[in-house]
């Protein structure tokens, strides 16, 4: 009779192990890749390029934020890990590189190394002003390569302090064109799309990352959908991951600025236009780059719950994902 009671116990607590586990199960907002020989992409920030909370903001978006570590939002950022040839890359050098290289290569287990290569969208400041930190008053880097266009190449090259890591040998930048694929090795390959936005100082891309099973597009900032000669539809389609512009909710955050000064696709007009895909390509998508006005940073506000029961995604740092 006892054994009977032993082992009825035994049934009892491993049937509540499995329920925990099961009710913890963190789902799609917070996906993993697994270490193998493949490709894994991380995101490592998803903030617009002030951040998160932002300087002088005195509203309740950020002033709760400010004593709160666990409530800051890095800029935003993917990591690249190549298990198989070892190797890390880098989308952006945002102002909290730091912090982003040293968990991307502790996750790669690479740490205290530098990315084999930084891809560049643009010339605003949360996408290239973290290379300063490759410089002689930092790290002092020797000949990181980046992947810059044209017209981005110039204002490095042309401008300080940028010209100093040029002329340092801290970075090497390597040219890139639109539409061109630059192989990385046998199963990672970048492609640069041109994009709309706002190019004081240089053109604008987004990228289209391709591993050896799967395909991601990374479109941080464009200014309207509708401006641009590509069918933003069309390319869900064909990927297998996409990480759009999500910069603001909608127009109603910035009441003092023009919002046609500051041009993106509000997430409202986003989540309008792609209702017309199917479920399997909705949930492709995965919001980033956002404002910290953003009502889809808090994972139990509203609007983030309607964008998840309408099948689409918002990225979440730390989130990894098979390439």
């Amino acid at each position: 009779m006892d054994r009977i009671k032993v082992l009825a116990v035994l049934s009892c607590c491993l049937f509540f192990t499995v329920q925990c586990r099961q009710q913890s199960d963190p789902g799609p907002e917070t996906s993993s890749a697994k270490k193998d020989n493949g490709i894994r992409l991380m995101i490592l920030g998803t903030a617009q390029d002030a951040g998160i909370p932002q300087m002088g903001c005195t509203k309740s978006c950020c002033s709760g934020k400010w004593q709160d570590p666990s409530e800051h939002q890095k800029v935003v950022s993917l990591g690249i890990i190549d298990d198989k040839d070892q190797k890390t890359y880098l989308f952006e050098a945002t102002p909290d590189i730091g912090e982003q290289l040293q968990v991307l290569q502790q996750e790669a287990g690479a740490s205290g190394t530098l990315p084999h290569g930084i891809f560049l969208t643009h010339a605003h400041i949360g996408h290239y002003s973290g290379l300063m930190y490759l410089g002689k008053e930092a790290v002092n880097s020797k000949a990181v390569k980046v992947y810059t266009m044209p017209r981005m190449q110039a204002f490095l090259s042309e401008n300080g302090p940028w010209d100093q890591l040029v002329e340092n040998q801290n970075i090497e930048l390597t040219a890139i064109s639109p539409g061109k694929e630059i192989i990385l090795s046998k199963q990672l390959s970048v492609q640069p799309l041109l994009v709309p936005h706002r190019d004081e100082y240089s053109e604008t891309v987004g990228f289209m990352i391709k591993g050896p099973a799967r395909s991601a597009l990374f479109i941080p900032d464009i200014d309207k959908w509708s401006r641009w000669e590509k069918d933003i539809s069309e390319l869900v389609k064909k990927v297998d991951l996409a990480f759009l512009d999500a910069t603001f909710y909608d127009g109603s955050e910035l009441p003092s600025r023009s919002m046609d000064e500051i041009p993106h696709p509000f997430v409202v007009e986003s989540t309008a236009l792609f209702r017309e895909l199917e479920t399997a390509h909705r949930k492709k998508i995965h919001f980033i780059h956002f404002n910290h006005t953003n009502p889809l940073l808090s994972a139990g506000s509203k609007a983030s719950r309607e964008i998840k029961t309408a099948n689409f995604n918002i990225s979440r740092e730390g989130m990894q994902f098979e390439l």
